[in-house]
């Protein structure tokens, strides 16, 4: 089975500070299971590092109002083709990201505060029948993808 996966969880340094947030659990799934790492913001055309980016509503800008909507909108688009030709019919992305973060988000103030949401490509991968889970939700989706042996 496929997986799609934020590449920034399998030590890719491809974050907004050019770093990467390596999780074990998610590379113990390696055993398992194929994983296909995306980064939808490079995906959608933007560099490594870039300005910290939150969604506010239907749009994602920097702290200097700089509008990357529509980058992280061809990110979002790029990785569900990609899902859709990897067959993956479930993603783990990294949470509280204006791109990936699933249920929770930064409220778009960058003040740290959370608010209930989606990133844009969880967004649409839910919207395509895709299920996603944070990075903190393995244990979930390990019970889900045993009930399906």
């Amino acid at each position: 089975m496929n997986i799609l996966v934020s590449a920034c969880l399998l030590n890719v340094p491809c974050r907004y500070d050019g770093l990467a947030k390596g999780n074990d659990q998610v590379q113990d799934l390696l055993k398992e299971y194929t994983l296909i790492p995306i980064c939808p913001e490079q995906l959608g055309g933007l560099p490594t590092p870039r300005p910290a980016s939150e969604r506010r509503g239907d749009h994602v800008m920097t702290a200097d109002k700089e509008d990357f909507t529509a980058a992280f909108q061809k990110g979002a688009d790029e990785a569900l083709k990609l899902a859709k030709l990897y067959n993956c019919r479930y993603a783990i992305l990294k949470e509280k990201s204006p791109s990936c973060g699933k249920g929770q988000i930064y409220d778009g103030t960058f003040s740290g505060h959370l608010t209930t949401g989606d990133g844009v490509t969880a967004a649409l991968l839910c919207a395509n029948n895709i299920k996603v889970y944070g990075e903190s939700k393995i244990d979930l989706l390990k019970q889900e993808l045993k009930s399906l042996l």
